[in-house]
């Protein structure tokens, strides 16, 4: 073994070395991270569901093992100038210089900055050692073209479905080519006059490379018109016989909650990720730039977004914040920004004693969905450590419930409040607040599709726990979300009951249960008696959703999970969009 030691090297030549080092571990990242995303197609094609699902969570695992590694590196590195500032400020000027030409270097300067916290700590933000995200724009510098497929109209737009499905085809055939293409075609000729006058196309462009999402390959791109633009959309489902047309979405509606922040992320290999962000922005206009890069899997370029957006728009802005609309919550404290549509989450210092959960049960709780299939009805809650705000922006009562209840991890330090921990999700109107605010035919509907959504959180192994009203909410689109993580498990560790049958008339009388009830048992049949939904209400969730109420459903649920059936929920919202095939 040789024990001799290195010859000592220049400043320059350091600061050289370690600003080259952190380019190229960032270069390794991506191509582990583009490596793992190449093999959707190979999945798709084989109908390794199964293998998607750990590609998943091995890709979203990737940056904090990568940013971990090249921490110790770095300390290795620099040795006891590991946290002299001066010496850093030289490697980051260097390291600006080095990713100059690269495209999304951005996500190169974000990698930096999650080096540079770890090592120092970071409490807000440092511009002398990080890329400060008020100064990043991610999409300012990115050019506006994408690698598109054109398909211009010469003549039937049968022809121009033909040659686009043709493009796009797979190992796995098309079960009816003819089928699939006549599909495309007399969907984007309804889209033509569905409006008050004919209108017609001049072409379709297509992003070149797929989306995968879990068993779905998605062709994505826009239709344009003389004058107008349309989202085109086509899903492909791979069935034992042969690969399907499974749906066409031509409408913001429903492409939008395809693109939800809901929903897992997809897996589409693309060398310039802002460009394809900047393409889908035409499409979609009212999703934020911060939720479509990390639907694309980037999510923490998506939290550095969330970041601009945020402290940009307090610049903008005078509303202070205050406590969240509807029910005290007995884990977190809700906050948020009237004028911005986030919802603020920290969690208390002390639990009630109907609580009995700690707190690092609710970070593994938040760490579960993050990288669980969300299947549309978890939201994707982006967590954030040391953070700092104006205390000025925060209302007299929010301040005092911060330091009554989250005193170890909010401090107000003169004119700033720095928060050491806390998510930040897409804002939602509470379903027990929605209830009482919209006309009955929106209320029934939201109701059917609250019954609709523990029935996709359970088919994707989730029970909630908490079934009361407040913990979901409402989105935009109508959708109902569940949002409250504290009582969350997996369905597959509940043991569900029926309610024994009592002995005596003193039993019916207790005010607590009168038989044995472990920590995981679970009563489907008690569910209604929470939910305070009026008699209207509650026959229009009964005749939809009665089965959810008994144990035998969820334990048959139950054992399809454990014996390893995949069961899927559609990213499609069903009344919104053609779907050609059944799961």
């Amino acid at each position: 073994m040789n024990l001799s030691v290195a010859p000592p090297v220049s400043r320059d030549t350091l600061v050289h070395d370690c600003a080259q080092l952190l380019v190229d571990a960032f270069a390794d990242y991506n191509a582990d991270f583009r490596a793992i995303t190449q093999r959707a197609r190979q999945r798709f094609e084989e109908r390794d569901w199964r293998g998607s699902q750990k590609d998943a969570v091995e890709r979203i695992e990737l940056y904090d093992k990568y940013v971990s590694g090249t921490v110790e590196i770095m300390r290795h590195r620099l040795g006891e100038d590991v946290h002299e500032r001066a010496v850093w400020s030289a490697i980051k000027r260097r390291f600006d210089e080095l990713i100059e030409p690269l495209p999304d270097r951005e996500f190169s300067k974000t990698f930096f900055s999650s080096i540079t916290r770890k090592t120092f700590g970071t409490v807000g933000v440092d511009p002398a050692v990080e890329f400060v995200a008020l100064d990043l724009d991610l999409l300012g510098n990115v050019r506006s073209h994408v690698e598109m497929r054109v398909y211009p109209v010469r003549g039937d737009i049968e022809l121009l479905a033909e040659e686009l499905l043709a493009d796009y085809r797979f190992r796995t055939p098309y079960r009816d080519f003819e089928r699939s293409v006549k599909m495309v075609a007399d969907e984007v000729k309804a889209l033509l006059v569905a409006g008050s006058e004919r209108r017609s196309i001049t072409s379709i462009e297509v992003i070149k490379e797929v989306f995968y999402q879990m068993t779905r390959a998605y062709l994505v791109g826009r239709i344009n018109g003389d004058g107008w633009t349309a989202p085109f959309v086509v899903a492909l489902r791979n069935l034992e016989s042969g690969v399907v047309v499974d749906a066409i979405m031509l409408e913001q509606g429903p492409v939008s909650i395809l693109f939800s922040f809901t929903r897992s992320y997809f897996h589409v290999d693309l060398a310039h990720v802002g460009e394809v962000v900047k393409f889908l922005k035409t499409i979609l206009p009212a999703k934020p730039v911060s939720e479509l890069f990390t639907v694309l899997g980037r999510a923490k370029q998506g939290k550095t977004e969330r970041y601009r957006e945020l402290f940009k728009h307090l610049q903008n802005s005078d509303d202070q914040f205050v406590l969240a609309p509807g029910e005290r919550g007995l884990v977190m404290i809700c906050f948020t920004l009237p004028s911005f549509d986030v919802v603020f989450k920290l969690i208390r210092d002390k639990f009630p004693y109907q609580k009995n959960i700690l707190r690092e049960d609710v970070l593994s709780k938040y760490e579960l969905v993050f990288k669980h299939d969300r299947a549309g009805r978890l939201v994707d809650a982006q967590e954030f450590k040391r953070i700092k705000f104006p205390r000025s922006r925060f209302s007299p009562e929010l301040l005092e419930e911060l330091d009554r209840e989250a005193a170890r991890t909010a401090h107000v330090e003169g004119d700033e409040i720095t928060i050491d921990h806390l998510y930040i999700e897409r804002r939602m109107t509470p379903l027990n607040l929605y209830l009482r605010s919209v006309e009955r035919s929106l209320a029934e509907k939201a109701v059917l599709d609250y019954g609709q959504a523990i029935r996709d959180l359970a088919v994707t192994n989730i029970f909630p726990g908490d079934l009361l009203l407040k913990n979901f909410g409402v989105t935009r689109h109508g959708r109902v979300i569940f949002y409250d993580y504290d009582e969350l498990c997996l369905v597959t560790e509940c043991r569900f009951r029926e309610v024994p049958q009592s002995q005596h008339d003193e039993d019916d009388m207790r005010a607590d249960a009168w038989f044995y009830v472990a920590e995981n048992d679970v009563f489907p049949e008690t569910f209604l008696n929470f939910l305070g939904f009026d008699p209207g209400l509650k026959q229009v969730f009964l005749e939809a959703h009665a089965e959810v109420l008994t144990a035998d459903w969820w334990r048959g649920i139950q054992q399809r999970l454990k014996e390893g059936e995949l069961l899927e929920v559609l990213p499609y919202h069903r009344h919104r969009v053609r779907v050609f095939s059944s799961l």
